[in-house]
């Protein structure tokens, strides 16, 4: 077979072929618009130009001060502040890949997180730094602790020997010659799941994927230039989802808030223009719950976005009688935060409110950077029948897939199986091929749109004497979407009350993860002995607080 000669002599070079990285785009944005309002924060307005100086400094001075770059892990645990945008950016300037870490875990995991990713500095706001000294204290790795004093953050300094975030990025160079990745499958982050059985798993995500990823979302958004987003999502989800990038790419306003209250969403939906905003069905409740004296009269539509468990029929009514246009987001960790949309049909306005909120309920089909979005048999890897009936596991295979999970080849391989990615969730296709969740095979619990696994309770309850037997399932919380339901069997001669147990797992766990509900009764199983989690899952429906 002959050489095909549109690969003679056209060969990549500097000129013709560059990694792709949203880095990019803050450079751009910079040099494009670099007086226009990058990051709103309380009483502070920074501009591009300065966004882009501050990045650069971070880079240098983790670079020139601290040696940090290819391959080394730089922590943060940071709230929603411009710091957290600074180091999404400032972090893989200098080579480095950076692990936002959820605020809400406890020491324990905060511990085997920064050990497993080798961290070699921790950023730390100052809120967070007591729940930091506690992780270390447990940790192996010793790093360089830089804390984070925020204007907006009241309370008193906490008493710790750590470099201050400002006098650090003193010492970086504003002009910093910031490094490129040496290739776009270099990794830009690593954040961890919720460990569902076992440890948390670190997904490692590349350039490419972070990018691509970040484009389509404001393709999928309709994010026009200029646009003006509302931090309601926390950034260590996903890394934010990948709009701390989107908004460099369009040249947007970040609007940053330590804390997802009703007064201040408001406020900023009417004082700063606010376009857009993601976050759980309880964002949602949280602001259509609000007095009247603190809602506004908003004179434009703001577009919502929403994933986990799917918003009831009346909070999306509601929603849309305050001004909001809500969409519904589906995607894991694993495909860098939401890879699937349900796309709206213009026809489907039409329908009876009860018709859309079914509609609304679903997932939806891929993203444009997604290149397949399938329910396929896990055993035989045959697509299932388009029925809306036959469930399969949802499976991905694309661009903004995982690098793999990070220092842990066999669950890599697993994950992978087969050419495709296993999300572990159980689902339908419908005729049109937009895919519904039907059921968690890892029986993930999301509550406020936190994930909770079931075993990491399960093992806490386990450890208490009175406890024979214990089973952890979703119970619906009007407030939070899914609370957990705990389900014990009382080991014989022994006696314990709710009241115990909650004290018990408030000891050992953060505290959206404690049971709402302890429920003690013979737990049913199967004739092999395993635990009918759906029998419990019915019954819990019923304990709905």
């Amino acid at each position: 077979m002959s050489e095909n000669p549109y690969n003679t002599g056209l060969d990549r070079n500097p000129a013709n072929f560059q990694p792709l990285t949203p880095l990019t785009f803050l450079e751009r944005a910079a040099s494009v618009f670099p007086e226009h309002t990058a990051i709103i924060h309380g009483a502070l307005r920074r501009n591009y130009a300065d966004f882009y100086a501050r990045s650069r400094q971070v880079a240098s001075a983790l670079r020139e001060q601290y040696g940090i770059g290819r391959g080394d892990t730089v922590s943060v645990l940071l709230a929603n502040t411009p710091a957290m945008l600074e180091c999404h950016y400032g972090v893989p300037m200098c080579g480095a890949v950076l692990h936002s870490i959820n605020t809400r875990l406890d020491a324990a995991i905060v511990a085997f997180q920064l050990d497993h990713a080798m961290s070699r500095v921790v950023i730390v706001d100052r809120e967070f730094m007591p729940l930091l000294q506690d992780a270390l204290t447990l940790a192996t790795v010793n790093p360089v602790v830089i804390q984070y004093n925020d204007a907006e953050y009241s309370e008193p300094v906490t008493s710790a020997e750590a470099v201050d975030y400002e006098q650090f990025l003193s010492g970086g160079d504003p002009e910093f010659v910031w490094l490129m990745p040496e290739d776009e499958w270099d990794a830009i982050s690593v954040n961890y799941t919720s460990g569902t059985t076992g440890d948390p798993k670190g997904v490692v995500s590349h350039h490419r994927g972070a990018y691509l990823l970040a484009q389509g979302n404001a393709l999928t958004t309709s994010m026009e230039k200029h646009a003006v987003y509302l931090w309601t999502l926390p950034m260590f989800h996903c890394n934010g989802w990948c709009f701390p990038w989107t908004l460099s790419a369009i040249v947007g306003t970040h609007v940053c808030l330590r804390q997802v209250r009703a007064e201040p969403i408001w406020a900023a939906l009417e004082d700063e223009g606010v376009t857009h905003l993601c976050g759980a069905p309880i964002v949602m409740s949280l602001m259509i719950s609000a007095p009247e004296g603190v809602k506004r009269n908003l004179d434009r539509t703001v577009q919502f976005f929403t994933a986990a468990a799917p918003p009831p029929e009346k909070l999306l009514a509601d929603m849309k009688s305050a001004g909001f246009d809500v969409t519904h987001l589906y995607g894991l960790t694993e495909t860098y935060g939401p890879a699937v949309v349900n796309d709206w049909h213009r026809e489907w306005s039409k329908l009876p409110t009860s018709e859309q909120a079914a509609l609304k309920s679903r997932q939806g089909v891929r993203y444009l950077p997604l290149e397949q979005l399938e329910v396929l048999d896990p055993e035989t890897m045959s697509p299932v029948p388009r029925d809306g009936k036959t469930m399969g596991e949802v499976m991905f295979r694309g661009n903004v897939v995982m690098k793999g999970y990070f220092r842990n080849a066999k669950a890599t391989q697993e994950a992978f199986k087969g050419g495709w990615f296993h999300s572990g969730d159980l689902g339908v296709m419908h005729p049109d091929g937009y895919v519904q969740l039907k059921d968690r095979s890892k029986d993930i619990i999301i509550s406020g749109g936190e994930n909770i696994s079931s075993i990491e309770v399960e093992e806490v309850l386990y450890r208490h004497s009175a406890v024979a037997i214990a089973a952890v399932v979703a119970m619906p919380h009007e407030k939070w979407g899914e609370t957990p339901c705990a389900f014990i069997e009382l080991a014989p001669g022994h006696h314990v009350d709710a009241e115990t147990l909650t004290g018990w797992c408030r000891d050992q766990l953060a505290a959206y993860k404690v049971p709402g509900r302890f429920v003690f009764t013979s737990i049913p199983r199967t004739s092999t002995g395993k635990i009918q989690k759906f029998v419990l899952r019915e019954q819990a429906r019923d304990f709905a607080i």
